[in-house]
């Protein structure tokens, strides 16, 4: 399994539940879709078990301090795209802030899935036999709900989750 969360706009409180999550679900990894913001909110990340991969989002701010901060933790800094393969599984994560790339690449067939961010909307589509995951918005900032997502790498079935923050 691999843990996806997106969009967690500086909510401390709402990334340390997410990584509970995932270090209780035992996922091999962790993608984050990007507007992580600011340096600071690496320690929430300390805890995470799997490896860590990002891409940066358009609200990111300072990406050296944040690649330097993530480097630190073991994590992996994919820039504005990353192309990963996790276990066979042929992975594009990006933040999506362009519509037309995300829907490019799912049609391109180059990659089993595609996994972006940004809209805030948390789902699944098929686009040309290619699922676009995104899972919604880790921070609660614009839905009130802090939802992350779980791909099972075997069958490609994703469920998202909706963690009740205090």
């Amino acid at each position: 399994m691999i843990g996806i969360v997106s969009d967690s706009h500086d909510n401390l409180a709402a990334i340390r539940k997410a990584v509970e999550f995932f270090n209780r679900k035992q996922v091999k990894a962790v993608l984050h879709a990007g507007d992580i913001i600011s340096p600071f909110m690496v320690r929430a990340f300390k805890e995470l078990k799997p490896k860590l991969y990002f891409v940066f989002g358009n609200n990111d701010g300072d990406r050296v301090t944040l690649t330097k901060r993530f480097e630190e933790i073991g994590a992996i800094s994919c820039g504005d795209f990353g192309d990963l393969t996790i276990d066979g599984l042929h992975i594009a994560l990006l933040h999506g802030t362009d519509e037309s790339l995300v829907k490019a690449l799912a049609r391109s067939g180059d990659f089993d899935v595609v996994v972006r961010g940004h809209t805030h909307d948390p789902g699944v589509r098929i686009l040309e036999g290619t699922p676009i995951i995104n899972p919604g918005e880790c921070s609660g900032v614009l839905t009130g709900k802090c939802t992350i997502a779980v791909l099972e790498i075997a069958n490609l079935n994703v469920e998202i989750t909706e963690l009740e923050l205090d």
